[in-house]
């Protein structure tokens, strides 16, 4: 291809082509001739984002002469996956990237390989985030998202010796070239020092927060394009360094080594996704990164608001901050700190601008996922957020003394500290009192929310807690991540279900039309040939595309039962070799997930997932029926591999522990068959695809709940009284799958 020099910025194939033949000779100071692969992904990646920033900027003006409102999503996680090919779909030239690069013998497909996943998120919070983020561009909504600029995210997942090692995942490494870095909009923040009590001339109290050292937040804003490329919203990521006069400081003291220590110290903030609380260190860490995206966020929040020339007193009605999870709770300390100590806004004005500005998503009823915070601790890193928590908190239970003043155990429930041994903050219940909307993530997680959760809250604010069923975007999970299923739908109803899901209703006359169902299965079965080169490339595993595709794709956690699904696994394997029992179809039973570093448990189950992939495998009786994949580093790119090639989703988690889920939802749009329990959104799932199309089992929250208060669960009693139950334990406990150490796996026996 010919070098030139094209300034154009349209979307028609001749200015995109002169645009990449630009970059490639004046960004990456290439001849055209001369481009590698690599190079030619760059080069395209610069042209999209010069298109993206001039509609970015151009959507924000529109937005600032709207006097819009705006809503901002403050999130710890953002689960985006690879940007360039959604970013194709999403402007609406696919078609026309994927002609240019094979005019000059190049793959589109090859190019977006190359990409990494941003290392941003986890699980269902993040990819949730990242969602909403899409689908409030697409809706042209002035909608940003606040999270931290990871460097290495959470860890890169690789398998050795049937285990999960953790690996960093640098994803940064060949640079990120549709983020933009605002130094210039840099923020300076303040932690640990002390407060020094004062009296202001009117006589009013005037805390000092002083001696603080401080640390810089920059910024680094990722386009997010709506479909349709109508408008073009921002996600804003600050990473964590060190301030230069901080160092200077230190260094003109003659103690270089020491200033290199607090410059590393610093930029630790932004290192990794859920430091490990495994050593005191990390759990303060974790603490100054939660306050680190709260005082960045806030800050860069009010400071696009004064620059409007707004009166404080309108802040509620120009900003909504979405709280997703308990992670960024400390927004409502942040913003009283804010109004109270550097606007000068009496107390209950400012209590009542951040009432009305926040709201909180709840995301859990695990215990553990509540996050409370040690006050030593708090007060140790955030002197003055600590003593703002407790003035909220005796004015919240001076509130509920005066309608139950005798109620000594209600004000424990409801109180924002803990007492106990150790004092601690409850950050939960300082998100529902510092909102007015609290909502759960589907039907019944909200319900629990309510009745289990926070039930006194709910008593006396009825009207602030309500239900926001979590959702999925169709443009990146079925018409982007599945093409031959979504041509297929748009050639048979029109694209207006691109937008309203709605629409595919009209699919349903066509559900017993046989033509339709051959090319259904025909996109199917080229989903699975796909999925089935990518196994036998990464695993040295060869499957059959024939076969059932049954999977099992998420956290991996002791509530998701991926242990039950192994159980399972393990019995029809026992009944086809030592019975000679065939499965009703060959079956191919795919696991992908990540267990926590430290959650033992957790990777017990990988172990043995492996184990009991490798034996099954190995075993030429079972060839023709059952085979076992474990799908190494699950991540957005190789979900979107993973679910248009499933026949079958196991959404399994016992009834009441799964809050919403969103696998469920994206395997199902997919068009994979959901075995299940009446656990999250598989309540409305089901009611939405029929109960036909959904293979239930297992207790009802309700009978759940029963047996674990009556203390009738007795393990011991199903192991005695159901066979099959009996011989899968018993081959786990004989080391059928660990003949060199039969002793591996007695513990699930044991726990049983």
């Amino acid at each position: 291809m010919p070098a030139e020099n094209c300034p154009a910025k349209g979307l028609d194939p001749g200015a995109l082509a002169c645009s990449i033949r630009s970059h490639i000779t004046h960004s990456l100071g290439k001849f055209c001739s001369n481009a590698s692969q690599r190079d030619v992904a760059m080069a395209l990646a610069l042209s999209l984002r010069d298109r993206l920033v001039d509609k970015m900027l151009e959507t924000r003006d529109r937005y600032d002469e709207a006097r819009a409102k705006r809503v901002y999503y403050l999130s710890i996680e953002y689960l985006l996956g690879r940007c360039l090919g959604n970013n194709l779909c999403n402007m609406g030239i696919e078609n026309e990237c994927h002609d240019i690069l094979q005019k000059w013998g190049y793959d589109l497909e090859e190019i977006r390989e190359l990409e990494r996943d941003p290392a941003l998120g986890n699980g269902g919070l993040g990819r949730l985030a990242a969602c909403f983020l899409d689908s409030l561009a697409t809706l042209d909504m002035p909608g940003y998202g606040y999270g931290i600029h990871y460097e290495f995210g959470l860890f890169k997942q690789t398998i050795e010796n049937d285990q999960q090692v953790e690996r960093p995942d640098y994803w940064l490494a060949e640079g990120m070239p549709l983020q933009l870095e605002r130094r210039d909009e840099a923020v300076i923040v303040p932690i640990y020092g002390r407060v020094e009590d004062h009296q202001a001339p009117d006589g009013s109290y005037l805390p000092l927060w002083v001696d603080w050292q401080d640390l810089m937040g920059v910024p680094y804003d990722i386009p997010i394009v709506g479909h349709g490329d109508k408008s073009v919203n921002c996600l804003r990521l600050f990473a964590a360094q060190a301030t230069d006069s901080f160092n200077m400081q230190i260094f003109d003291q003659g103690d270089y080594i020491k200033a290199i220590h607090q410059k590393v110290y610093s930029e630790l903030i932004s290192k990794v996704l859920y430091p490990s609380e495994s050593i005191s260190f990390g759990r303060e860490l974790r603490l100054i990164q939660e306050y680190f995206l709260v005082f960045c966020s806030l800050r860069d929040i009010t400071r696009h608001f004064l620059k409007q020339n707004r009166n404080i007193e309108e802040f509620p009605d120009c900003v909504a901050i979405q709280l997703n999870d308990t992670h960024p709770a400390l927004a409502v300390a942040e913003l009283m700190r804010v109004l109270v100590d550097e606007r000068r806004v009496p107390w209950d004005r400012a209590w009542n601008l951040t009432n009305r500005t926040m709201a909180f998503t709840n995301h859990t009823l695990m215990p553990e996922a509540l996050e409370m915070w040690p006050v030593d601790l708090l007060g140790k890193v955030l002197p003055r957020h600590l003593q703002i928590i407790y003035e909220i908190n005796r004015r919240f239970l001076d509130e509920i003394r005066l309608t139950t003043p005798k109620d000594a155990a209600k004000l424990r429930r409801m109180s924002l500290i803990e007492e106990g041994s150790g004092k601690q903050v409850r950050m939960a219940n300082l998100a529902v009192v510092g909102s007015h909307s609290v909502n759960g993530v589907s039907k019944l997680h909200s319900e629990l929310v309510k009745t289990s959760l926070f039930p006194d809250y709910a008593a006396l604010w009825p009207g602030k807690f309500n239900n926001k069923t979590n959702g999925i975007t169709p443009r990146r999970w079925l018409l982007k991540s599945n093409r031959r299923l979504a041509a297929l739908i748009t050639e048979a109803i029109g694209d207006a279900w691109i937008m309203d899901l709605d629409e595919l209703r009209r699919l349903e006359p066509l559900a017993r039309d046989a033509a339709f169902q051959e090319r259904f299965m025909a996109a199917k079965r080229a989903n699975k040939e796909r999925l089935a080169a990518y196994i036998a490339r990464t695993t040295g595993i060869v499957v059959d595309p024939r076969a059932a595709f049954d999977m099992q794709c998420k956290r991996i956690h002791e509530y998701k039962r991926q242990l039950l699904n192994v159980m399972h696994i393990i019995y029809d394997y026992l009944r086809l070799t030592e019975d000679g029992q065939e499965p009703p179809v060959p079956r191919v039973y795919v696991f992908a997930g990540k267990a926590a570093p430290g959650y033992f448990a957790a990777k017990s189950i990988i172990n043995l997932i492996l184990r009991v992939a490798k034996v099954i495998n190995a075993d030429k009786r079972a060839a023709e029926s059952i085979k076992v994949v474990f799908a190494a580093d699950y991540r957005v790119s190789l979900a979107e591999k993973l679910i248009p090639a499933a026949d079958v989703s196991e959404q399994i988690s016992t009834a009441g522990t799964e809050a919403s889920g969103t696998g469920n939802m994206k395997f199902s749009l997919n068009g994979a068959l959901t075995i299940g329990t009446l656990d999250g959104a598989n309540i409305e799932i089901r009611e939405a695809v029929g109960e036909e199309n959904f293979h239930l089992f297992g207790l009802t929250t309700p009978e759940v709940t029963a047996m674990l208060r009556d203390g009738s669960y007795d393990p011991w009693q199903y192991y005695g009284c159901h066979p099959e139950i009996r011989r899968v334990m018993d081959a786990l406990s004989a080391g059928r799958f660990t003949p060199e150490a039969p002793e591996t796996f007695t513990g699930f026996s044991r726990s049983f």
